[in-house]
């Protein structure tokens, strides 16, 4: 029987400076304004046949250890980081057939105004641009944005269904065949295929119509981490692709059938959700070299727990500074970013503080992916065998031209020589391509 494809994206923690410390990484702390990289990284990746990359992103330096912006500002944690919209574009630019996903905040962009960006997206690149809606996870980027904190993390999903209807009907509100070019009657638009949405909200409102015209993908495609209850109900109505963070087969499965029931819940058919699972792959030539690396990270974040649990602070609004390190992690609550703090809280069952960031920071996401292409390949595949679909979002917290090729000039061509991941694509829209299989 042949084997079931799944599919490949990358998960891109921000366009910022990537790694810069780490061996093999080149000049990109002098050159990191112009993202020469991430360019190098899309072209590669179209080249391996990726579905799309996402661009994560925050709008706000850390300060989530000992109420200081030191660490994060010393080693260049989460910052700089560049506006993911304009990095997007010039992707797009770069590429004719890969997904391009920016993130773009809830709480720090009117709808309208997201609405244009990725239907600009969206045109420029032919059917190819996406949308990660968060709702955001840090009272720091609230106050960047005159506001004391967010919103409770429920209060955030119940805004952003408002926010989602305005978007999905601003990018609506050109009905097809609106643009007839008709030359002998001089006449570019019909005027009554463009209507306004008048929109009004609890929170939010919009008159439209949207003023930069129709979608190639008629509506773009959305990325959404619903970690949470709610974010799980938010994702399986509204989401074409999950990031997903769950540690272990059996809570990837869980996960998966959970959204898809949801998704049937909501009136939708699951196989248009595809929920894809975060996994940074050590790939090396030889099982012991790869066995060296992936002990090389605990080596890494045992002697640098200060700044791993910082870093874990950021994405989930608790300044560990104060917790005593050797006690048991203990129950822990968020405002901000849940699936973050449960894919930690998954990690750590039984660990002190100290050793909980220690296996938060050094194991591979959602399943532990070490070894030779043929050996990483196959833990992919047995993977996704029992988890049933969708596939896998790379994230390496390395990237540099070295550690890209070990994924898609060494793990990739192992992956479609089995027949698990595409050689070609077979559509030109972002969705068509998503909805292959």
């Amino acid at each position: 029987m042949a084997a079931r494809p799944f599919h490949l994206a990358w998960f891109l923690q921000g366009s910022s400076i990537q790694a810069w410390g780490s061996p093999w990484t080149g000049n990109i702390s002098e050159e990191w304004m112009h993202p020469s990289l991430f360019l190098d990284l899309v072209r590669n990746m179209e080249r391996a046949c990726f579905d799309y990359i996402l661009i994560e992103d925050s709008i706000y330096i850390g300060q989530n250890w000992q109420d200081s912006r030191e660490i994060f500002l010393k080693n260049g944690m989460s910052v700089p980081r560049q506006e993911p919209s304009i990095v997007a574009a010039l992707m797009a630019a770069a590429t004719t057939r890969l997904g391009i996903v920016p993130t773009l905040s809830t709480f720090a962009y009117h709808p309208y105004l997201t609405a244009r960006i990725v239907g600009t997206l969206d045109q420029v690149s032919l059917g190819r641009g996406g949308w990660n809606m968060v709702t955001g996870s840090s009272d720091l980027s609230a106050q960047n944005f005159g506001m004391p904190r967010l919103p409770d993390h429920d209060d955030r999903y119940v805004m952003a269904e408002e926010y989602m209807q305005i978007c999905k009907g601003l990018w609506g509100s050109w009905e097809p065949g609106a643009i007839v070019a008709d030359r002998k009657s001089r006449t570019l638009i019909d005027h009554t295929k463009v209507h306004t949405i008048d929109f009004e909200g609890k929170y939010y409102s919009s008159r439209g119509p949207l003023n930069s015209g129709p979608l190639p993908s008629g509506q773009p495609v959305i990325a959404q981490a619903g970690g949470s209850v709610s974010g799980k109900r938010f994702a399986a109505k509204y989401a074409d692709t999950v990031v997903a963070a769950p540690r272990g087969i059996a809570a990837m499965k869980a996960y998966r059938d959970d959204v898809r029931a949801e998704a049937v819940a909501a009136g939708r058919n699951p196989d248009d959700c595809k929920i894809l699972f975060l996994c940074s792959p050590i790939v090396a030539e030889t099982m012991a070299e790869a066995e060296t690396r992936a002990a090389g990270r605990a080596t890494a974040a045992a002697a640098n727990v200060d700044m791993r649990l910082a870093q874990i602070g950021w994405s989930t609004n608790i300044d560990f500074s104060g917790h005593d390190l050797d006690a048991p992690v203990g129950e822990l609550t968020t405002n901000g970013h849940q699936s973050s703090l449960a894919m930690f809280v998954a990690k750590s069952g039984g660990k002190t503080l100290r050793e909980a960031a220690i296996a938060y920071s050094s194991q591979g996401y959602c399943i532990d992916a070490v070894g030779t292409p043929d050996a990483v390949a196959s833990q992919m595949a047995e993977a996704m065998e029992e988890v049933g679909g969708d596939g896998f979002l790379i994230v390496l917290p390395d990237v540099s031209r070295r550690s890209v090729a070990t994924i898609v000039d060494g793990l990739v061509p192992e992956l479609q020589q089995r027949g698990l991941t595409r050689r070609a694509y077979s559509h030109a829209l972002l969705r068509d391509n998503l909805l292959e299989f």
